[in-house]
């Protein structure tokens, strides 16, 4: 019985489903793409955006819930609220929907899924780029929304750092929106990530510590043996007394 209610909690619940008009896999999307390509630049300008801005933290309506999932492995996902455990992740969030839906700040609009068109989500959720027909009005469109994101962020009166990251921002994100030639998204970059390089000298320094460890204890065993041999070589040189 205790393992048929276990399971029932780890897979799903029933309950009511309120409706939110706004997408929270989309959302998601959106911060993910925030925090990768646009988060380290403003950590190494030290720059804090202004709550009016659409990019801040608070404009994301599912930013606390999101905050509050416990990742355990690949099969068991927890709720910080009430601490149920779920399957997978989509079974935790039909729990907020269900159970926390209180806890959501409807009011105000803050749907940050609003602004996938400028920052790309589309791309990045399929993985590739999208071989789709361009369509110039959805471009100039998107390209207006990523424009206007980056005059309310990084208004360029506001100082360098303000100046600077306001290009930054138009570079990594609006330059794409464009029909002709190939898009290059993000060319910026992100987070850095540990090179090639990085990983194989890791890798062949924990194979090469226990040879090290190997060497410091023979050549300390040899020591104390020559220092043995030293000590018997005055004993055996000694004279006997004639009795």
């Amino acid at each position: 019985m205790l393992l048929v209610t276990v399971c029932r909690t780890l897979d799903q619940e029933s309950g009511e489903v309120h409706e939110v008009h706004c997408s929270r896999e989309r959302s998601r999307a959106a911060w993910n793409i925030i925090e990768e390509y646009l988060m380290p630049f403003l950590e190494r300008e030290r720059y804090q955006i202004s709550s009016k801005c659409r990019l801040h933290p608070d404009n994301d309506l599912f930013r606390d819930q999101e905050q509050h999932k416990i990742y355990v492995d690949i099969s068991e996902w927890r709720c910080a609220y009430c601490k149920k455990r779920f399957r997978a992740e989509k079974f935790l969030d039909q729990h907020f929907d269900s159970r926390h839906y209180n806890l959501l700040n409807v009011s105000h609009s803050k749907c940050l899924a609003d602004l996938c068109g400028a920052l790309h989500c589309d791309f990045v959720m399929n993985s590739k780029s999208s071989k789709s027909k361009c369509n110039p009005a959805a471009v100039a469109r998107n390209r207006h929304l990523c424009e206007s994101v980056a005059n309310s962020c990084f208004p360029i009166n506001e100082g360098p750092s303000a100046s600077r990251l306001h290009e930054l921002f138009l570079r990594q994100f609006c330059d794409a929106h464009t029909c002709p030639g190939k898009r290059k998204l993000f060319p910026k970059g992100g987070k850095k990530e540990p090179g090639i390089f990085y990983l194989a000298m890791s890798i062949l320094s924990l194979m090469l510590l226990p040879l090290f460890y190997l060497i410091v204890y023979l050549y300390q065993r040899e020591m104390r043996r020559g220092t043995q041999e030293l000590r018997r070589i005055p004993q055996a040189g000694r004279k006997t007394k004639p009795s």
